[in-house]
């Protein structure tokens, strides 16, 4: 068993970050099974940005340009795949009068004013958060990234567990769904990454909240996609991800 989800692990790694893992076919992984590890597979994505973070202050950088450099590196490690979800997501729900001009507009590559708008909000709130943290100490701020990035993966799953596909083509429409029971153990893995934080300081219940309201924002995102598009796409994902990402640190950076 530790084999297989060494080896999901790896798919989920090949298929959502730019990581140097090898030779891979880039073929998304089957989630029916594979979603167990996504958590895992987001905690060391968010590594990448602890890393960046603690060698900004281990070089005396202050906290705002030391966060912004972690941003920026987990947006290299992922390749801003979710970023551009969510400003796809931004631009078809906001510019799309109808459903067929929503899912348009969301294939459409050129970035327009909602999606821009969207980002900007975006890595402000993240970078603004991470800062926040790093103020209070750099360890504390690298194991909320951690546990950010393990929560959301978590909860970008949601659109593609409660719905159905927006479309018949497309990357959303290969996605395979996650079994309940696969559902459960990311949770649970989720759920247990979240506590990292708690060693630096946080509150149990900060965790808990950050770890909670990552999954209604992910929740959310997927009734928001249902009323605006009737299922989800591949955009959606993204978008939930971003969306509990934020919340997670935001969560954190409370505390």
């Amino acid at each position: 068993m530790m084999q297989d989800f060494i080896a999901d692990l790896i798919a989920c790694l090949r298929f959502f970050s730019r990581l140097p893992l090898g030779p891979g076919d880039g073929a998304m992984p089957d989630f029916r099974s594979a979603a167990r590890a996504l958590p895992l597979a987001g905690a060391i994505i968010g590594g990448c940005g602890a890393a960046a973070l603690l060698g900004a202050r281990a070089l005396g950088l202050a906290p705002p340009i030391a966060a912004t450099l972690a941003v920026a590196a987990l947006l290299l490690a992922a390749g801003a795949l979710h970023e551009d979800g969510l400003a796809d997501l931004a631009d078809g729900f906001g510019g799309g009068a109808t459903r067929e001009r929503k899912l348009e507009i969301m294939r459409d590559s050129r970035l327009g004013s909602y999606g821009a708008s969207a980002l900007i909000l975006a890595l402000l709130l993240r970078v603004l958060a991470v800062a926040t943290l790093a103020g209070r100490g750099a360890g504390l701020a690298a194991l909320a990234l951690i546990a950010a990035g393990a929560v959301s993966r978590a909860a970008g799953l949601f659109p593609l567990f409660l719905l159905t596909p927006a479309r018949a083509d497309g990357a959303g429409a290969a996605a395979r769904a996650p079994s309940p029971a696969t559902m459960r153990m990311a949770l649970q893995l989720a759920a247990a990454l979240a506590l990292a934080p708690v060693i630096a300081g946080v509150s149990l219940k900060s965790a808990l909240v950050a770890f909670i309201g990552a999954q209604i924002a992910g929740i959310a995102v997927a009734r928001l996609a249902e009323r605006q598009i009737g299922g989800y796409t591949g955009d959606v994902l993204g978008a939930a991800q971003q969306a509990a990402e934020i919340v997670a640190l935001l969560a954190l950076s409370s505390a």
